[in-house]
Formats: C-alpha cells, structure tokens, sequence
C-alpha cells in the first residue's frame, strides 16, 4: 500500500511539473503599445505629464536599462511611473494597453522612484540659489513681485495624505484629523522647488521641521549672505534669515509690511498647489508605507522642476484641486527671538 502511494504521488508531481513547463514554455508576450509615437504631445501631458521631449528627458536622466530577453526599457518604465504620480492609480498603468502585469507595474514603479531620487538626480534639479549671480536674480524676480526685499525663497509646509501605517501609526496623524506626512517645501518666485523635506509623520509642527533641517543650518552657518532670507508664515520662529508676519500690526509701516509679506509669501501655496494637480497622487491618499511616499513626494518635486525647466504646462483638462497647497493658516505662534524681531523691525522701518 505505502509503494502504491508513493507511485501515486510521484506520478501527480511529473504530472503537475509537466503542466508547469507546458504553461512556461506556452508563455505569451503581449504587443506593448508605442505611446510616444501613437500619442500627440498634448495627449502625453494629459496622461503622463510631460510631453515627448520631457519623457526622453528623464529617461536620460536615470540609468541604462536591463539586457535581458524583453525586459522593459527605461523609457517605458518612466511612462508607468509618470501615469501612477498623474493619477495615484496603480491599475490605470497597466489597463493604458501597454501588456505588463500588475505585479511588474509595481515593481517598475519602485525601481524607477528609486533611481529618480537619488542625491546626484534631487540636487541636480533642486537646489538653493548659492552665487552672488543667482541670489541677486532670485532676489529682484521676488521684489517685483510684492515688493519685499532680500527674499531668496518662500517656504511652507504641505501635508500628504497616506492609509495609516502599522508601524507608529498615532505619530501619523496630523492636526486636521487623518494620516499624512509632513512636507516642507521652499519655492522661488516662477514656483519651481528649491528645497524639499519629506520625511516627517503628520503630527510633527512646520517649525519642528525647519529646526531639523539642512538648510536651517546653512543660514546658521553663514553660507547665506547677510540680507537674504526666507519668507513663512506664523507658525515658524522668526529670526533674521526667516521673516514672519506681524501678528497685531500697526497702522502704517506694520501694515505695509504685512501686505507685502502675504503676497509674496502666497506663491509658495500656489506652487505646492500646482504640483499636487500637476501629479494627482499628492490629491489624494497614497496606498504605501511611508518611507516609499517619501520618495513619491520627492520624485514629484523633481519632476515639477523638470516640467518648469522645459516649459511643459499644467494639464488644462486636469480640473479639481485648489490651487492653495500649502498648510496655511497656523493656529500656532512659532518662538519670537530678540535678534528676529530687531531684523524684521529694521525691514519695516526701510522698506516699508
């Protein structure tokens, strides 16, 4: 009996082996659809974001592809990876026609985050004016704005939305209520990126983040001249290299400081807004751990760079979102330094 069973079952196992080998051996490769010759540009940046020129520019911009029998190339790893950042929905990537599988768009969409933001891409396409050339232009462009002096960046935070995670999951939870990360971001004054932090849960305050970060300690460090600074709002500390507004203004100077702060403090809430609608994956709640919506976050900022960088225009057709991005409206007073307030005293009665 017990060598009828063991026939038996080695009989079943060549059986299923076999039936494996047919189905491997059997495998179809499906036709994969040339989006980049069959798509026009305006229907490119309507599903992708970037139009042809914009899609072979990244592609440079990332390393060589695999070798090996039909293996996807890096141009077509970077459209999946662009229609998941366009609309949050991994199953869109592969329902565009395009015959990959789930499982490979969600392996496609981590390799290539992975390669978009390392710190040779991020620092290449984000970054600080740091030249006496690029200061003094970032400077004039902000002055024509709203009319305030030595600005070199707006800065603020934005909160990114995520399914709450298993690890810490309190940590996550923000002050309007739901799951996010905590993201700083300082924009120049045509609304491109120059300094992106996304690593912190939701409940951590905007003024936390900035007392952590890099660049807080470059100003500290002097690596900045005297006379540039940072515009935010209230709820960060303000101090010579980031001016806050006046909370109870006075009539006059006060005031007009105050109106000029606003506005040009504004362009970073439109310019978050703009990334959030440019890249719809922002909009709404990111189905991943933490640590990969960091680098969604921060692949997004280096793409809306790239799309400012070569001109390519925010979807018309893209609707929803307010153009408002930023936290906004901090229900907090961020800590009031002598040597902050001196400064900002001193802006007001020679500017203002």
């Amino acid at each position: 009996m017990y060598e009828e069973f063991k026939e038996v079952n080695s009989s079943s196992s060549n059986v299923a082996a076999a039936v494996q080998l047919r189905h491997r051996r059997n495998r179809i490769f499906r036709a994969r659809k040339d989006v980049l010759n069959d798509l026009t540009d305006y229907e490119l940046i309507e599903r992708y974001r970037l139009n042809r020129a914009g899609i072979n520019f990244v592609t440079n911009q990332l390393q060589s592809p695999t070798k090996r029998n039909m293996s996807l190339d890096a141009e077509l790893k970077v459209i999946i990876t662009l229609r998941y950042l366009a609309t949050g929905k991994m199953q869109l990537c592969n329902g565009d026609d395009l015959g990959i599988s789930q499982a490979t768009v969600s392996r496609v969409i981590n390799q290539t985050l992975n390669a978009l933001v390392i710190p040779a891409i991020l620092h290449r396409f984000i970054s600080m004016p740091s030249n006496a050339a690029d200061l003094n232009r970032t400077q004039v462009q902000f002055q024509a704005i709203g009319g305030f002096p030595g600005v070199i960046g707006v800065i603020d935070g934005t909160h990114v939305r995520i399914i709450a995670p298993h690890v810490n999951e309190p940590e996550f939870v923000c002050r309007k209520g739901f799951h996010s990360i905590n993201v700083q971001v300082v924009m120049d004054a045509n609304y491109k990126i120059l300094n992106i932090v996304a690593k912190w849960p939701g409940s951590v305050h905007d003024s936390r983040i900035w007392n952590n970060s890099i660049l807080r300690h470059a100003f500290l460090n002097n690596q900045f001249p005297h006379g540039c600074h940072l515009l935010g709002d209230s709820g960060y500390p303000c101090r010579p290299h980031l001016l806050t507004p006046y909370l109870r203004p006075q009539p006059g100077q006060q005031t007009n400081y105050n109106r000029s702060h606003k506005i040009t403090r504004s362009l970073v809430e439109r310019g978050i807004g703009q990334m959030k609608r440019r890249f719809r994956v922002l909009h709404s709640e990111v189905r991943l751990e933490p640590i990969k919506v960091c680098k969604v976050i921060v692949a997004c900022a280096i793409l809306h760079n790239i799309c400012k960088n070569l001109n390519v225009p925010i979807n018309a057709g893209d609707g929803g979102g307010n153009n408002n991005g930023g936290n906004g409206g901090n229900i907090h007073q961020g800590p009031v330094a002598a040597d902050g307030i001196r400064y900002r005293q001193q802006i007001t009665q020679q500017y203002f």
